[in-house]
């Protein structure tokens, strides 16, 4: 297992981190996303290391932006 935590810009409400859920959900690998809303925190695992390529287009498919990787 794999764990990541990511910065995401723009999201403000509840229906902001289910539509970053959703995409990052999509990525193949991923078995797990946490969105913290007031941080703009979402920590993804994977069954293995995820590239950060793959959940920025998955983030930006959602609307959003990554900031940064922690």
């Amino acid at each position: 297992m794999a764990t990541a935590t990511y910065t995401v810009s723009g999201m403000t409400c509840g229906h902001c981190a289910q539509s970053v859920t959703e995409e990052v959900s999509e990525v193949l690998g991923v078995t797990d996303v946490a969105v913290d809303l007031p941080t703009g925190a979402v920590t993804v695992t994977s069954e293995a290391p995820v590239s950060e390529d793959q959940i920025r287009a998955a983030v930006t498919e959602a609307g959003y932006e990554l900031v940064s990787q922690e």
